[in-house]
């Protein structure tokens, strides 16, 4: 059966969701020159791109570039809580196929992920690999047409390596999550002001003075420690691997392990792609009043069954933010049900970070129409070029200046003949 032309919540936000949109791409300008290219050059041209990504104002200015391409663009949300509804209504106006809506439950978020797939994509665009792995389990009948794909995240990047390495995984994808201009600056600077803008609009607290536990320092823990102790919170991390451990250490922070962190802990984000880093032991220490958050893709990096098995009842104090009443008398507040803090109560990553990222996915979805068919069922890198080709367009954007190699240096560098 065909899939329907949309799917959303209300056709009537589409005005509000198109300001939205407007304001994004107005701060995104590597993108911009990437989509007058691609209206110039029409790389995408009669070829279908399925994407499931987090249904936001900078992920419609993405989704209009490579429409703008030429591609036909079907699109469904990556997280249950993450869809902006006014953009899903807005891009559902101007042609996109998008099946997204805030809160969906577990069958609607597949049905929208199986609605994005009945359009037979050439290519994929994945953020976690939940459209990817359904193409690979349960729709199977729908591979035929598909060549190559993309993904946005640490957790998806896994999930295809693991996928490859067991030679389930059918066509190659490449790893922009891996790309430096995405996660030296959309993982650390990204996340790190966006988990923290979740927290406060959640919870409007003071972050000075609090103790502040982060679980796990990969790029999204670096940043989020770097910008909570910037806002004057006592941050301590907590780490499985002895070289992150070490480094946050020497960067200044308290390192713990989890059992011993959430004792004194006022708040705790998980951010590490691990599951139940808070797990029914460590939810046994938590303290009275603690607040906890995951900045991880998924949410099952607090065991919030265990939790709930422990609580007398839970009830929702305020918009985002669940209070656990415990049966031993501690209070504890899970903020956006365990999902992802900075999407679920905020609006995910600024545009000008985002502006990099999806302009390594647009790019890394133009070289895979180019170069696909030589490529093996792997995960892939970005390639060099593009990755420094989005720096040296975002340094332009920033009106930053840098200097280049004499040929004098360049010959040096190059050479081994030259010593003390």
């Amino acid at each position: 059966m065909a899939p329907p032309p949309h799917k959303i919540k209300d056709p009537a936000l589409a005005k509000e969701g198109r300001a939205r949109i407007d304001w994004a791409a107005a701060h995104m300008p590597v993108l911009a020159l990437i989509r007058r290219e691609f209206e110039k050059e029409k790389p995408l041209k009669g070829l279908t791109l399925a994407a499931c990504l987090h249904v936001t104002k900078e992920t419609a200015v993405l989704m209009e570039t490579l429409a703008a391409g030429g591609a036909k663009v079907a699109l469904c949300g990556s997280n249950p809580l993450s869809t902006q509804d006014d953009v899903a209504a807005a891009l559902a106006e101007s042609g996109i196929h998008v099946y997204a809506w805030r809160g969906v439950n577990e069958k609607e978020y597949y049905q929208c992920v199986d609605w994005a797939l009945e359009h037979k994509p050439h290519y994929t665009m994945d953020d976690g690999g939940d459209l990817v792995t359904r193409l690979h389990t349960t729709r199977k009948d729908l591979l035929g047409a598909t060549k190559a794909g993309t993904e946005e995240t640490t957790t998806g990047v896994h999930r295809f390596r693991a996928m490859a390495k067991e030679g389930a995984l059918t066509y190659p994808i490449v790893a922009v999550n891996d790309a430096m201009t995405k996660h030296f600056f959309d993982n650390r600077y990204g996340t790190g002001q966006s988990t923290l803008d979740g927290i406060l609009r959640a919870t409007s607290i003071l972050l000075a003075g609090k103790a502040f536990v982060v679980a796990g320092y990969g790029w999204v823990g670096k940043g989020l420690a770097m910008r909570a102790r910037g806002m004057g919170a006592h941050v301590t991390v907590t780490e499985v691997d002895p070289v992150r451990a070490l480094e946050a250490s020497m960067d200044g922070f308290a390192v713990a392990p989890m059992k011993d962190a959430v004792k004194h802990a006022d708040i705790v984000v998980t951010v590490t792609g691990g599951k139940w880093v808070l797990g029914e032991g460590e939810l046994a220490n938590v303290k009275d009043g603690a607040i906890l958050a995951n900045s991880g893709h998924f949410d099952n990096e607090i065991n919030l069954k265990a939790l709930k098995a422990m609580a007398k009842d839970v009830v929702e104090v305020r918009p985002n933010v669940e209070r656990y009443h415990l049966k031993d008398g501690r209070n504890v507040y899970v903020l956006g049900q365990g999902r992802l803090v900075n999407l679920a109560a905020a609006e995910g990553h600024p545009p000008e970070v985002m502006d990099m990222s999806f302009a390594n996915q647009a790019l890394a979805t133009r070289w895979l129409v180019e170069h696909g068919k030589d490529l093996k069922p792997q995960v892939y890198v970005v390639p060099e070029a593009i990755d420094r080709r989005v720096a040296a367009l975002k340094l332009e954007a920033m009106g930053v200046r840098i200097d280049r190699l004499t040929e004098a240096q360049t010959k040096y560098l190059e050479g081994w003949q030259e010593g003390t």
